[in-house]
């Protein structure tokens, strides 16, 4: 890593406060909190609480990670833009299970066994079952799609994942004309996921979309990137990437998919549903509450850029919103 000092974060790289009241109450309760304390760009930082080892120990050596099926081809819907090296996209990430700091996943997350694993379809289709990941490889090949990824925090990445489209598996289990809507849940198991230890959110973390998303093509369930077995910190063994959205829409380490006919709840939504909505579609022209969206900034770099309508998807999905109010369906 550089010796360089990193500039601050910007003020809309900031943990919402609702969460960063949760967390300071948490730290205060357990006798953690020393000197003092604030919200500086991207999360909570406490003076006193040092790291002891320097991030290049947590990168996975990206040549022992298992490699996946070759990918069948490109696809139509990769953006040309420079990929997020491997060693960003694996120790930049929220994945508050098992951690608050953007760091402390690719700390801690080696402690998930992610074989044996199974996920369960059910609800509103004619065959439910229960899976094991392995058996979804076997009936999916994968693809790899490179995609931009944009943060409700207003930092983001691009990042070639492989997986296969989740419209696949709901075509598979056969969906009742009742099905409006697809629910999604991670795993609950607090002693491998020590942050759901902390009150910080309502734990298990679920999330949904409506099914005319979960089938789009751009949608996907992927158990990969960079051609290597997904790690543990980005999600692993299966979450889901849908590219015009906002990244807390990309649920992780899935052990539950639903179809309703119901709007499902959604963790961030229950939490501070006026700064989180169910849609959580990119959108430059509507502001978080407390920050911009009309710019973000790529993971890497330090300047600023444009943030893109629908993260630059707009041919592909705007349609699906035709007649919808943006700004009421956030």
């Amino acid at each position: 890593m550089s010796d360089k000092k990193a500039p601050e974060p910007p003020s809309s790289e900031i943990t919402p406060e609702k969460l960063y009241l949760r967390r300071r109450e948490f730290i205060k309760n357990a006798g953690l909190f020393v000197g003092t304390a604030g919200v500086v760009g991207g999360g909570l930082y406490l003076l006193g609480l040092k790291r002891t080892q320097p991030m290049d120990s947590f990168v996975p050596d990206a040549g022992v990670l298992p490699s996946l099926a070759p990918a069948q081809g490109s696809s139509p819907y990769d953006t040309d833009e420079a990929k997020t090296p491997f060693a960003d996209v694996t120790t930049y990430n929220n994945f508050y299970e098992f951690g608050l700091d953007k760091n402390d996943p690719a700390r801690n997350a080696h402690v998930l066994k992610t074989r044996p694993w199974t996920v369960t379809i059910d609800g509103e289709v004619n065959k439910p079952q229960t899976v094991d990941i392995d058996q979804l490889l076997k009936w999916f090949p994968t693809e790899e799609r490179v995609y931009r990824m944009r943060c409700v925090e207003a930092w983001s990445m691009v990042i070639p994942w492989n997986g296969f489209p989740l419209g696949e598996l709901i075509k598979r289990v056969e969906p009742t004309s009742r099905a409006k809507y697809v629910a999604f849940t991670t795993l609950m198991d607090p002693e491998q996921m020590p942050g759901q230890k902390r009150p910080v959110l309502d734990w298990p973390y679920v999330e949904g979309l409506r099914i005319d998303e979960a089938v789009h093509p751009l949608t996907l369930l992927a158990v990969g990137l960079y051609g290597k077995t997904l790690p543990n910190q980005n999600g692993a063994p299966l979450r889901l990437v849908v590219p015009w959205k906002y990244g807390f829409k990309g649920i992780k380490s899935i052990v539950k998919i639903t179809l309703t006919e119901q709007e499902p709840p959604t963790t961030w939504n229950l939490a501070s549903p006026h700064e989180y909505g169910f849609y959580a579609n990119v959108n430059p022209a509507v502001d978080h509450p407390r920050w911009s969206q009309a710019t973000e900034r790529r993971v890497g770099e330090y300047s600023r850029r444009p943030t893109l309508p629908f993260n630059g998807y707009a041919e592909q999905v705007a349609s699906l919103y035709t007649g919808m109010d943006l700004r009421e369906n956030y």
